[in-house]
């Protein structure tokens, strides 16, 4: 269903909502709720060779302006198996005045499985971009989370030139903070020194965090990933098991090929310590 959005003819940006349910219908997780507003939208549900249902969320406009207030709410039901991704990375564009705002939510029951997979965010020279991802868990959940960004448009010298990028993600189960994780960052404009020192990401524009939640051997996983890491030509990759359980993955990257290989990577990985899943190669275009 796609409601008409009210806008204020004063405001530049628009305002758009996502709601996603998934179920678990005897052997299978299919959508039984979906509702959005353009700017949001989603394609139908991707048939591959595997137990998640597989939903694409797009952006039909071509990407994120400022102004923009974007609302994606998912609820993966007892026992189902959802995974949402995008089409192609998020461009964010340049903003003379409010920031964009996306909020995501997801919400996973008993015995359900969320991944959140979609492509890298490139922010604009010039852009303001505020995200929030807030994950609640049950006990018995499992949750994947990618969260990947470019420092900007590398190719044509806008490395870190945005104006504004914040990012929070945190999650939690019915005990408290899993995790809780967010960075500010502030573009360096025309002028000033380039994020290339000891904390910053030595060099590497390309820069994600993987976190995995639920039922797996973390130290196994943690070990696999160093050993990805270790082989790995041009990323490098790091992990550390968080403190009540679960893993964070750091990824830094000098390319734009060389962050998707290593993410897909750590996916892989990922999929099979906490599902015991293959691969799985979305079709892309």
């Amino acid at each position: 269903m796609t409601p008409a959005a009210t806008l204020d003819a004063a405001r530049v940006g628009r305002d758009g909502a996502l709601t996603l349910r998934f179920e678990q219908r005897g052997a299978a997780t299919v959508v039984a709720g979906c509702r959005y507003t353009l700017p949001l939208q989603v394609l139908a549900p991707v048939a591959l060779d595997d137990p998640a249902a597989i939903v694409s969320i797009l952006n039909p406009t071509g990407g994120l302006v400022g102004g923009d207030r974007l609302s994606i709410d998912v609820h993966a039901a007892a026992g189902a198996h959802a995974l949402l991704t995008t089409p192609s990375a998020t461009r964010v564009y340049r903003t003379e005045r409010e920031p964009t705002v996306q909020t995501v939510r997801l919400s996973v029951g008993p015995q359900a499985v969320v991944e959140w997979v979609p492509d890298h965010t490139i922010p604009f020279a010039g852009s303001a971009l505020r995200q929030s991802i807030d994950v609640d868990l049950a006990e018995t959940a499992g949750l994947i989370l990618v969260d990947a960004f470019s420092a900007g448009r590398i190719a044509l010298g806008e490395a870190w030139r945005f104006a504004a990028l914040e990012n929070a993600v945190s999650v939690r189960d019915g005990r408290g903070w899993l995790l809780q994780d967010r960075f500010v960052l502030r573009g360096i404009g025309t002028r000033g020194p380039a994020f290339d020192g000891l904390g910053f990401t030595e060099s590497h524009p390309y820069f994600a965090s993987i976190a995995v939640f639920g039922a797996f051997d973390c130290d196994r996983f943690a070990a696999d990933v160093e050993r990805l890491g270790a082989g790995h030509a041009a990323a490098r990759l790091g992990a550390g098991v968080l403190p009540r359980g679960g893993v964070l993955v750091r990824c830094l990257a000098p390319a734009a090929p060389a962050l998707v290989d290593a993410v897909e990577g750590c996916w892989r990985l990922a999929r099979r310590a906490l599902l015991g899943l293959p691969p799985l190669a979305l079709r892309k275009s």
